[in-house]
C-alpha cells in the first residue's frame, strides 16, 4: 500500500514527487520507459551540449525560483545571454529585429503604416466579450493584420508550432486574454501591471529565459537523486489503474514481464491525452472522448553544430519565420549565442524547427528530404557558403505539442468531472494548465497539494 502513485517520471512527476517527499508522503513513480526525465534529455557530444527535447524554460512563477533554490546545491541555473532580448523575424527573406517597446513598433518596417496607427489606437478599442474568440481574431481587432502577421504568428510558431487561427487565447495564452479582459487594453494592462508592488520573491520572476549549467538533465538528475531512485521503477509497461471502494489498485508489467499490483489511495497520471483511456480504461466513454479529442502537433527538432562559424552574426534569440513568407522551416534557434558552452569556442550550435500544424507533410518526409530543405534553407538564411555541419541530428517529435484550442473548455470540465466522480484521481500533464517549463513546474506543485490536501 502507498500514499500516492505518481504515473510518468518527466518533470511533472518527478517535481510532484519532489513536494510529497518534502511532506513525509509515502510515494512510488511508475514510468514506461527506461528513464526518467519525459522529452528532457540533454546531450553531450565533441564539445556541444544540446538537447533532445524542450531547449529551455521561462522564469515565469515562483515555483521555478522555489525549485532551483531546493536544489541549489545540486545543480545550477542558467539564465540566458543578454542576447535573448533581441528576436529576429523574417519579412521578404530578410531578418528584422521584433520590436521590444511601443517606440520600436511604430518605427519597424515589420508593420504597415495603417497598422501602427491601430497600435496608437488599441487602448481605447473596446474590450472583446467572446471568451472562444481565436487569437488570430483578437490580435487583428486590437493590433492589425501585420502585427498578427509579423509579430503573433511566428511567436506562436516558436511556442506551439501552432496556428493563431485555431489557438483560443482564453485556454492558450490566458495571460494575454485576461490583460484585456481585465484592464480593457494590453497596453494599458502592461502599464498598469509594472507599477503593482511586488515582494521581494515575485520580482525573481523576470520572465527570463532559462536553462541549467550543463544541460536541462542535470535538474532531472537532481530531482531524482534527491527524491530517491528506488522510488521510481522504470520499464513499468500496461499501467492500468482500477477503483475499489475507496482506493484504487495500479497493476502493470515489469521489464521481467511480471505482472505486479499496488494498492494506493491516491494516483495522479502525469502522461499525454492519448495515455489516460488506456491507463483508465473505468472513465465514461463520453468524458474520455473530450479528453482525446486535444490535438497533438508533431514537428521535427534538427540540431546542428559547427566547429568553426562562418556564417550571420548571432546576436540574437533566434530567428523566428511567419507562415506567410512560404519557408520551409518554423524557426531557428541560437542556442550557442543564448547559453554559455553549449559549442566549441568560434563554433555555434542550432535548434531549427520544421513542421507543425499548418505543415503536417513534413513530418512524413524521409531524413534525407530534411536535409534537402536544411541545406537549402539555412544557407540562405544564415548567410552560409557551403552546408558542412559538424553535428546533425534528426530528432521528431510525433507527440510535440498540444494546441489549446477552442474545446479546450470541455476537456477541461470533464477532466474536473472524474476527479469529482473519483476521489484521490488527480489528472495532470500538459492536457491542461500550459506547456512550457514553468507550467510544468507550477502544476507539479497543485498536484502534490491536491492530494495532500484531499
Amino acid at each position: 500500500m502507498k500514499d500516492v502513485i505518481i504515473i510518468g517520471a518527466g518533470i511533472t512527476g518527478l517535481a510532484t514527487a519532489h513536494h510529497l517527499k518534502k511532506n513525509g508522503s509515502d510515494f512510488l513513480i511508475l514510468e514506461r520507459s527506461d528513464k526518467v526525465g519525459g522529452v528532457i534529455n540533454t546531450v553531450h557530444e565533441n564539445g556541444y551540449i544540446f538537447e533532445e527535447g524542450p531547449n529551455s524554460g521561462v522564469i515565469g512563477n515562483e515555483e521555478v525560483i522555489r525549485l532551483f533554490e531546493d536544489y541549489k546545491d545540486e545543480c545550477v541555473l542558467e539564465e540566458a545571454n543578454e542576447n535573448v532580448k533581441k528576436r529576429l523575424i523574417l519579412k521578404n527573406g530578410k531578418w528584422e529585429a521584433l520590436p521590444g517597446s511601443l517606440k520600436a513598433a511604430i518605427t519597424t518596417p515589420l508593420f504597415t503604416l495603417k497598422d501602427k496607427f491601430r497600435i496608437l489606437a488599441e487602448p481605447f478599442r473596446k474590450k472583446g466579450n467572446n471568451p472562444h474568440e481565436t487569437l488570430a481574431e483578437l490580435v487583428k481587432r486590437r493590433m492589425g493584420q501585420s502585427f498578427l502577421d509579423f509579430a503573433i504568428d511566428p511567436f506562436i510558431l516558436g511556442v506551439y508550432a501552432g496556428d493563431p487561427n485555431r489557438l483560443v487565447p482564453k485556454y492558450a495564452l490566458p495571460k494575454l486574454y485576461n490583460l484585456e479582459q481585465d484592464y480593457g487594453s494590453f497596453i494599458k494592462g502592461t502599464i498598469k501591471k509594472s507599477f503593482i508592488k511586488k515582494t521581494e520573491e515575485e520580482k525573481k520572476v523576470n520572465r527570463s529565459v532559462f536553462s541549467v549549467k550543463g544541460g536541462l538533465s542535470n535538474l532531472i538528475n537532481a530531482i531524482y537523486n534527491k527524491i530517491g531512485k528506488e522510488q521510481v521503477l522504470l520499464e513499468c509497461n500496461h499501467i492500468e489503474l482500477k477503483p475499489l471502494n475507496n482506493y484504487f489498485v495500479v497493476s502493470y508489467k515489469n521489464k521481467k514481464g511480471e505482472s505486479v499490483e499496488i494498492e494506493t489511495q491516491k494516483v495522479i497520471t502525469t502522461v499525454g491525452a492519448y495515455q489516460i483511456e488506456q491507463i483508465a480504461p473505468f472513465i465514461n466513454s463520453e468524458l474520455i472522448k473530450k479528453i482525446k479529442s486535444l490535438h497533438y502537433t508533431k514537428v521535427i527538432e534538427v540540431v546542428l553544430g559547427f566547429d568553426h562559424w562562418k556564417g550571420l552574426k548571432l546576436d540574437a534569440f533566434g530567428g523566428l519565420i511567419p507562415f506567410k513568407e512560404k519557408r520551409d522551416i518554423l524557426g531557428i534557434l541560437f542556442m550557442s549565442a543564448l547559453l554559455n558552452e553549449r559549442a566549441p569556442i568560434d563554433g555555434a550550435l542550432f535548434s531549427i524547427f520544421l513542421g507543425g500544424v499548418r505543415r503536417p507533410e513534413i513530418y512524413l518526409l524521409s531524413d534525407d528530404k530534411v536535409l534537402e530543405i536544411l541545406q537549402r534553407e539555412i544557407c540562405d538564411l544564415m548567410q552560409l557558403n557551403e552546408f558542412k555541419p559538424d553535428l546533425l541530428k534528426i530528432i521528431r517529435h510525433e507527440w510535440a505539442i498540444p494546441q489549446y484550442e477552442a474545446d479546450s473548455g470541455e476537456r477541461f470540465k470533464a477532466i474536473e468531472e472524474i476527479e469529482n466522480q473519483y476521489p484521490g484521481f488527480v489528472i495532470g500533464g500538459n492536457l491542461r494548465n500550459g506547456i512550457g517549463m514553468a507550467d510544468r513546474i507550477l502544476q507539479a506543485k497543485m498536484l502534490a497539494v491536491a492530494v495532500l490536501n484531499n
